[in-house]
C-alpha cells in the first residue's frame, strides 16, 4: 500500500526527523497492523520560529504466508507386520507473520525413493492424521484425537501432527511405505472451522492487506504455493524365522538303541530347529505348536524339552529345560515357547513319541 505525503514549506534550512512503529518479530511484522511514519519539518521566518509542519505516511503491512514441516528424529519409523497403530510424526511451523489455519493432507506414492533410503513397496493402512493435544511429542491414543487441520495457528507457533497408519501383515522385513504430510494455509476464522484456503494477491500491491506466499519448496509442493510437505518411511522390522523339523530312531523292540530302525514300537524323538537371521527383528517369545500323527503316542516319561542347542558333531537337539506341555488327547499336541530370539541366534524343542 502506498499514500503520498504533500509537505508545505517555507524558505529556510529543513530538518527532517522520522519516526517509525512496529516490533521486529521473528515471523515479522504482524499482518494487517499499521506501520505510521511521521516527517517534521522545522523552519522560522525572520528570525522568528514557526510552527513545525508536519506529514505523515501509512502502510498497511501484508500477509506473508510461510511455513515448515519437519520430521524429529529424521529417521524412518520401524514398525511390525501386522501393527495397528504405526505412527511418524512431524512438526509444523506457522513461519508467516499472521496466525492461520493449516488443513492437513496425507499421500502415499506410488513406488520411488524412500525419504531415507530404499524404495516404497507398499501402502500403509488407512493413514490418518491426529494432532498432539496434550504437547508431549508422543501420540496418545484417546488422548490425541483426529484432525484434518491445525486451527488458528499463531505466528511463530508449532503444532505436533502424528501420522497413525497399519501396517498389512504380510509385508516382510525391509519393505518400505513412504508418507507424505502437506499442510496447506487456509484463513484463520473462527475458532474451530477451517477456513478457506488462501489465494496470492495478484497485480500491484493495494491498499488493503494483500497475502504473498513466500514458502520454499517442500517434498512434493513448489515453492511459493502456500503448502508445504515433508515425508517419512514406515519400514518394516520383521523376524526371518525359519523352523527344521527333524526325527531320529532312538530305540526299537528288535535292535534296542543299536542302529535302531522306525518299525512299530519305536522311540522316536523330534527336533524342531528355530531360527531367526541375521538382519531382522527380534522375534519375541516364539511358541512352537505341533500336533502329533495319528500314529503316535507321546512319551510322557522324556519330557517336552525348549531352548535347546544342537550339537555340531551329530546333529541332534540337547540340552534345554524340561517345560514344554503336551495336550491330549491321543495323539494330541506338544507346545513350547522359546526365549526371545534375537537374529542370527537358534533355538530348540525336542521330544519323543512312540510308534504305533
Amino acid at each position: 500500500m502506498r499514500v503520498a505525503a504533500r509537505i508545505a514549506a517555507g524558505s529556510g534550512a529543513l530538518c527532517l526527523a522520522l519516526t517509525a512503529a512496529g516490533t521486529a518479530q521473528a515471523a515479522g511484522t504482524t499482518a494487517g497492523s499499521t506501520v505510521v511514519n511521521t516527517v517534521s519539518v522545522d523552519y522560522s521566518v525572520g528570525g522568528i520560529a514557526q510552527t513545525a509542519v508536519n506529514a505523515s505516511n501509512s502502510i498497511v503491512v501484508d500477509r506473508r504466508v510461510t511455513l515448515t514441516i519437519v520430521e524429529p528424529g529424521n529417521a524412518a519409523t520401524s514398525v511390525s507386520p501386522g501393527q495397528t497403530t504405526a505412527v511418524t510424526t512431524f512438526l509444523v511451523t506457522n513461519t508467516s507473520n499472521a496466525p492461520l489455519d493449516f488443513g492437513l493432507t496425507v499421500a502415499q506414492p506410488i513406488g520411488g525413493p524412500g525419504a531415507h533410503g530404499g524404495t516404497d513397496n507398499f501402502d500403509a493402512g488407512a493413514p490418518a492424521t491426529f494432532i498432539d493435544s496434550n504437547a508431549n511429542g508422543v501420540y496418545d491414543a484417546g488422548t490425541d484425537l483426529a484432525a484434518a487441520f491445525l486451527d488458528e495457528l499463531a505466528a511463530d507457533a508449532s503444532r505436533t501432527v502424528f501420522i497413525v497408519s497399519g501396517v498389512p501383515i504380510a509385508r516382510i522385513n525391509g519393505d518400505i511405505a513412504v508418507v507424505t504430510l502437506t499442510a496447506t494455509a487456509r484463513e484463520a476464522g473462527a475458532a474451530g472451522a477451517q477456513g478457506i484456503v488462501l489465494t496470492q494477491t495478484s497485480g500491484a500491491n493495494t491498499a488493503a492487506m494483500d497475502t504473498v506466499f513466500a514458502d520454499g519448496a517442500g517434498a512434493t509442493d513448489a515453492a511459493r504455493d502456500g503448502q508445504f510437505s515433508a515425508r517419512d518411511d514406515y519400514l518394516v522390522s520383521a523376524a526371518l524365522l525359519s523352523v527344521v523339523k527333524t526325527s531320529r530312531p532312538i530305540s526299537d523292540p528288535a535292535n534296542g538303541a543299536a542302529n535302531p530302525k522306525n518299525i512299530p514300537g519305536a522311540t522316536i524323538e523330534y527336533c524342531i530347529q528355530v531360527t531367526n537371521a541375521s538382519g531382522g527383528a527380534t522375534a519375541v517369545a516364539p511358541t512352537v505348536t505341533d500336533p502329533l500323527p495319528a500314529q503316535t503316542g507321546f512319551n510322557a516319561g522324556f519330557g517336552v524339552f525348549v531352548d535347546g542347542t544342537i550339537n555340531a558333531t551329530t546333529g541332534f537337539c540337547e540340552g534345554g529345560t524340561a517345560t514344554g506341555s503336551f495336550v491330549g488327547p491321543a495323539p494330541g499336541t506338544v507346545t513350547g515357547t522359546l526365549a526371545n530370539l534375537a537374529p542370527g541366534a537358534t533355538r530348540t524343542l525336542y521330544f519323543r513319541a512312540t510308534l504305533n
